[in-house]
């Protein structure tokens, strides 16, 4: 939810038809995925996947800002493997969340701090934090 002080920076808009063996298409024409369910056979993606990309990738850019603060530069081999499970318990269905953090020849404990921060900042960490478990790992 935005305030009248927030100023929006960009809107994301897509398109969805079919649901989960349908398709999903950006308003500009950048995205064009189909869709299908976890397991299936075939082209398309599920939305555990197409979450766990935009996660990671956002989850970078606040890593950056957070090395940036602390007057650091992450390293071009900087990666995230990000895995998002589709979990069914008593309550129904949910989501959990793993990321797994590549900062090749940064010390552990500078790494550390950098993810860290990076948690605070990202708005995909910000959206699910409390809401679902999420693990946070640096190898």
């Amino acid at each position: 939810m935005t305030t009248t002080q927030d100023k929006v920076l960009y809107t994301g808009r897509t398109h969805t038809t079919g649901g989960l063996g349908g398709a999903a298409r950006s308003d500009d024409g950048r995205l064009d995925v189909m869709l299908t369910r976890f397991g299936t056979v075939g082209p398309g993606t599920n939305p555990e996947q197409l979450f766990a990309a935009g996660w990671s990738a956002c989850f970078m850019g606040a890593m950056a800002r957070a090395a940036q603060v602390q007057g650091l530069r992450l390293p071009a081999e900087l990666a995230v493997d990000a895995e998002v499970d589709l979990v069914e318990g008593a309550d129904g269905f949910k989501l959990a969340a793993r990321l797994r953090v590549h900062v090749p020849g940064v010390p552990q404990d500078t790494a550390l701090a950098i993810v860290e921060a990076a948690h605070q900042l990202c708005p995909y960490s910000k959206a699910t934090r409390g809401n679902i478990a999420v693990a946070l790992s640096v190898a």
